[in-house]
Parts: structure tokens; C-alpha cells; sequence
């Protein structure tokens, strides 16, 4: 009779923990009762197939309640991740800091603090979860993860250098077993690189850099070694990924120095590029690259969107950014091909497309001592805010802006560093642009 009890309460037990599960299929899948990731599923197209809220009803909609965070005196207020929702609970971050709250009522169920040695606080992309364990990182170069449950620490591990103004803010993506991770820096000229973690243990898995080794294809689209191995191409917005492809999706940053391109000239690979990699190996499949040797701080990280769709006739596996230089990039996510790109707002930087597919930089748009006056302004024609795809009508939504900055080019030297100048704002207009 004991032993009838026992094994009685192990699969109670057992049938609870299961039901704190993130179950891996809901991220194969449009999200209706859920939220898994940051951007709903793998795919990046934010798109909920859920109908109870329309055009006709959005008009009635009341305040539910209203949960005020508290980071602690000089913490950042400002909630940049998007929430996920798991089995009727919401998880959220600022930096140094996450909360689970009860989706209905608000309820705070826990909140963790990780107690910060410094780095950059600029925001938080958000955390991913891999079964009940959740993960997130930390400004000053840390990868924490947590139990789902309670918001038990697991382990922690240092993923980039804090010494070197490394600092990280991406939401981690898991694929199978593989806690992907990037990093943020724009200040000491640094590399930039994704990694894999195991979500057991935080070893790492595989580490991939941001630009090429000396010698391999690439390089040549950098002046020397030193300028490439201190070039930038930071990695702070989450990837997508196609299980079938078996490739993950994501964009990089701008070089380094940041306004400054005298001391490295060329294309710049792989920095302001869309890549594919296996997630398994961290290999590179393919490359594109929107905005070669750019000059402007126009991140190409913005999320590449998968969808499959026709084109010219033909179904194609396709991937889609629309760029913070105010260019939209349609691809066959199976290779790379270009096949489209197109202003999706008014820009004045470029001359026209190139036989790749890349707009041809206007030279006299780059940052001078006296300014040039370029639109879009360093915030872009769009920024890190997630697009969204829509199956049903075939669009392609984005959060842009029309805008100028003056651009000032102030280190003169042959090997500038840092960022090189400064640009300053005049004017901005914000829209929502259907592509």
C-alpha cells in the first residue's frame, strides 16, 4: 500500500513539473494560448492566428490592471523585452532584473535581481526558456540561468569581457539543445561573435565570429588584419531559425570605428549582414550584406522574417528584413539569393542598387568635418522594434521613420578609433509603413 502511495505521488508530481513545460512543438507553430519566444515561434512574423479581438471590438477594451516594476534606486525603468506568456504566466525583464506575473490578475509570482558589477544598461531584450528553465543576460557579461517555477538562480556564466565595454541584451534563443547568445560594444573597436551554451550546464558549444579569419574568404574586404579583428558586427537582436533548413537567422551590427571608415576600408564582411548558420556547429551557410562599409551606425540586426510565399511565379523559402538603412531585402533563405530589394522610406544616402542587390553608397553622405546631412538620421528608418509578417494579406508591417541627422566625422587620423565623430538629430517622423 506504501509503495502503491508513493509511486501515486512521484507521477502526481511528476504530471505537475511536466505542466511547468514549455513544450518544444509550441514553437514550431503560430501561437494562440502562447507566447514562447521573443517573437512568438522560430519565424520571426509575430502573427497570432487568435480572432477575438478585432477592428470592430478593439474600441471596448478596458484596463485588466497595471504592475509597477521597482529595479531598485538608478535601475532602468524602461521595458524593452517583449513578454513571453507560458501556461498563464508573463515573463519579463529590464536589465539586472526578471519578473513572472499571473497574465489575469497581475499578481506578482517572483522577481529575480542579479546583482550587477556594471556594464551598459541601455535595455533588455527579454529571456528564452528551454523546458522549465529560463535564461537571460546581464550588462556586465553574463549568462543566468533560472528556474521557471520560482526564479531559482541554476548557474551563472560570463559570455563576453565587461573590461573590454563588452555588455549583452539580447533575449536568448533556444534551438534543440543550444542556448543561443549574443553580444553588444561599440566603444573599444571590439570583435563581435554569437555562441551556443548548453542549457545544463552553460559550457560552451560553439563560438562564431562576426568577421573572417585571415586568409579565408571575406577578408579581403578588409585593408589589414588588425582593422578585421577589431571591426565590430555586434549581435543584440534575437535570430530566427527554419527547422527544416536547419538554419538559424540573424542580423549584425555596424563596423568599428563607428562613424569613421578611413582605416577600414572595403565591404567590411561579415558586419551589417544577414547571416545563416547551423546552429549545431556555428558553421556559416550564407551571407548578405544590405549595407556595405557603412558609415552611419544602421545596424543591420533587424529581424529576418521567414516565410514562404511566390515569387516571380515560382514558391519560394524566403527571408525578408527591412533594414535600419531604409531598404527592404527579400532572399531565398536556402541560399542566400537576392532577389529583391526596395525603399521602403525616403532615404538620400544611396545612388541606386548594385548587380547584388546592395545600394550604392553616396560617398558625399559620409560624415565630414563641416557634416553632411543624411537621412535616415543613426536611429535608422527603422530600429530594433520586431516587424511582422501577416500570412493572410501578404504584408510585411513595420515600425519606420523618416528622419535626418548631420553627421561629423572629428578623428581625422589615418586609424581613427572609437566612434570616430557624432551625428546630430533635426528632424524625425515616425509611421507605419505596409510592404
Amino acid at each position: 500500500m506504501k509503495l502503491f502511495q508513493s509511486l501515486t505521488l512521484l507521477l502526481m508530481l511528476s504530471a505537475a513539473v511536466l505542466g511547468q513545460l514549455l513544450d518544444p512543438a509550441k514553437l514550431l507553430q503560430p501561437p494562440t494560448d502562447t507566447w514562447p519566444t521573443y517573437n512568438g515561434d522560430y519565424s520571426g512574423r509575430r502573427f497570432s492566428t487568435l480572432s477575438s479581438i478585432s477592428a470592430s471590438n478593439v474600441k471596448s477594451m478596458t484596463l485588466a490592471w497595471v504592475y509597477r516594476i521597482n529595479p531598485g534606486q538608478g535601475g532602468n525603468t524602461t521595458i524593452k523585452s517583449t513578454p513571453l506568456e507560458i501556461n498563464g504566466t508573463l515573463y519579463f525583464t529590464v536589465p539586472d532584473h526578471v519578473w513572472a506575473l499571473d497574465a489575469r490578475t497581475g499578481r506578482e509570482l517572483w522577481h529575480y535581481a542579479w546583482q550587477s558589477k556594471g556594464g551598459i544598461h541601455i535595455g533588455n531584450r527579454g529571456v528564452g526558456v528551454y523546458g522549465n528553465w529560463l535564461f537571460f543576460e546581464t550588462p556586465d557579461c553574463h549568462l543566468v540561468s533560472l528556474n521557471l517555477k520560482d526564479g531559482k538562480e541554476r548557474w551563472n556564466t560570463e559570455i563576453c569581457d565587461l573590461n573590454q565595454q563588452y555588455y549583452a541584451s539580447v533575449a536568448p534563443v533556444i534551438v534543440k539543445n543550444h542556448v543561443i547568445v549574443g553580444v553588444s560594444g561599440d566603444d573599444l573597436d571590439i570583435p563581435g561573435y554569437l555562441e551556443a551554451r548548453d542549457p545544463e550546464t552553460g559550457r560552451l558549444q560553439w563560438h562564431f565570429e562576426t568577421h573572417p579569419q585571415p586568409g579565408e574568404p571575406g577578408s579581403e574586404t578588409w585593408p589589414n588584419v588588425e582593422a578585421m579583428m577589431h571591426g565590430g558586427g555586434m549581435t543584440w537582436v534575437p535570430s530566427t531559425y527554419d527547422p527544416e533548413l536547419n538554419l538559424i537567422y540573424l542580423g549584425t551590427g555596424n563596423p568599428q570605428p563607428v562613424l569613421a571608415g578611413k582605416g577600414r576600408g572595403g565591404d567590411n564582411l561579415y558586419t551589417e549582414s544577414i547571416l545563416a548558420l547551423n546552429p549545431d556547429t556555428g558553421k556559416l551557410a550564407w551571407y548578405f550584406q544590405p549595407s556595405p562599409h557603412d558609415t552611419h551606425d544602421w545596424d543591420a540586426v533587424q529581424t529576418p522574417v521567414l516565410f514562404d510565399a511566390e515569387f516571380n511565379g515560382q514558391k519560394r523559402k524566403l527571408v525578408a528584413q527591412a533594414s535600419r538603412n531604409g531598404y527592404f531585402f527579400l532572399l531565398d533563405r536556402t541560399n542566400g539569393q537576392h532577389l529583391l530589394t526596395a525603399p521602403f522610406i525616403k532615404t538620400n544616402w544611396a545612388t541606386g542598387i548594385d548587380a547584388k542587390g546592395r545600394p550604392i553608397r553616396n560617398l558625399a553622405k559620409d560624415p565630414t568635418p563641416d557634416g553632411a546631412l543624411v537621412s535616415p538620421s543613426s536611429g535608422g528608418a527603422t530600429n530594433w522594434p520586431p516587424p511582422s509578417f501577416n500570412p493572410e494579406t501578404g504584408l510585411f508591417y513595420v515600425s519606420a521613420s523618416r528622419s535626418y541627422s548631420i553627421f561629423y566625422l572629428t578623428d581625422l587620423d589615418d586609424k581613427p578609433e572609437g566612434w570616430g565623430g557624432v551625428d546630430r538629430s533635426l528632424w524625425s517622423q515616425s509611421q507605419v509603413v505596409a510592404i
